[in-house]
């Protein structure tokens, strides 16, 4: 979770609220700015990220995305976002070279892409509000951090170690940047619910988590699970490549590999 704790009495005035939807926790923590104006935009946020769980929920009959999928509407008759959000997943698919897919046993599923996009863009739209000086939006355990929480003190975030419940495999710093996400994919919380797509079936790698940091959570979100998916080798391989790209994998046989930039993100 992000830690938002100021250090002195002079940091930015703090606005935080938490909601549930599309299967989780979103946790909002918002410095700076009018609290009346900020407090309207959160709840500008939240309403938007309950009418994402209306447009993409695969659980919903009547969502956009399920009557898509069964050729009761096209794309042009969806919601713009449903566009936007499809063709984000189509560069991703690009990008990894297959690994990352919207598509399942022939079904159309892009819940891969949604949660993280969803949470940078109303991160960016609290980063919007005039005075607003930091925003740190955490859905789920995946985070995108804008600005700062208070004079020279960035935002961090802790990545839970999935051999250890309770524990820390490392601690994301901000410092130094304008925009961070840290996103995770991994068995510990849900299972083995990553799909290789290459087979249909969940994904069988040496891996338990893949941890990504990045500028932008949509992206970010993507590449841990399509890095899951392709194994500890392949997967730090691919990451490597990636500009602006650092990351954290750990094995099932508590081995810890990380791309070579990544000490400079700790702390």
């Amino acid at each position: 979770m992000a830690d938002t704790v100021a250090d002195s009495a002079q940091a930015p005035a703090a606005v935080r609220h938490a909601e549930e939807t599309m299967g989780t926790v979103f946790s909002f923590d918002v410095r700076g700015g009018d609290p009346g104006a900020v407090r309207a935009a959160v709840d500008d946020a939240v309403a938007g990220l309950h009418r994402v769980d209306e447009v993409f929920s695969t659980y919903r009959e009547d969502s956009q995305i399920s009557r898509l999928q069964r050729g009761r509407l096209t794309v042009e008759e969806c919601d713009p976002e449903v566009a936007e959000v499809l063709e984000l997943a189509a560069e991703a698919e690009r990008l990894s070279d297959g690994w990352f897919s919207t598509s399942y046993g022939g079904r159309l599923d892009p819940t891969g892409i949604v949660k993280g996009w969803a949470v940078e863009r109303a991160a960016r739209q609290l980063a919007a509000v005039p005075g607003v000086s930091g925003v740190s939006v955490n859905g789920g355990g995946d985070v995108q951090l804008l600005g700062v929480p208070g004079a020279q003190r960035p935002w961090r975030v802790g990545v839970s170690d999935p051999l250890r419940p309770g524990g820390l495999a490392a601690v994301i710093s901000a410092a130094g940047v304008d925009e961070l996400a840290v996103a995770t994919s991994g068995t510990a919380e849900r299972g083995a619910h990553i799909v290789d797509p290459r087979t249909g079936r969940s994904a069988v790698t040496d891996l338990v988590a893949v941890t990504v940091v990045g500028p932008r959570l949509t992206w970010a979100d993507c590449w841990a699970t399509a890095a899951f998916a392709m194994g500890s080798r392949e997967g730090l391989a691919w990451l490597e490549s990636l500009p602006g790209v650092e990351a954290l994998l750990i094995t099932a046989g508590d081995e810890v590999r990380c791309t070579g930039g990544l000490a400079a993100r700790l702390g």
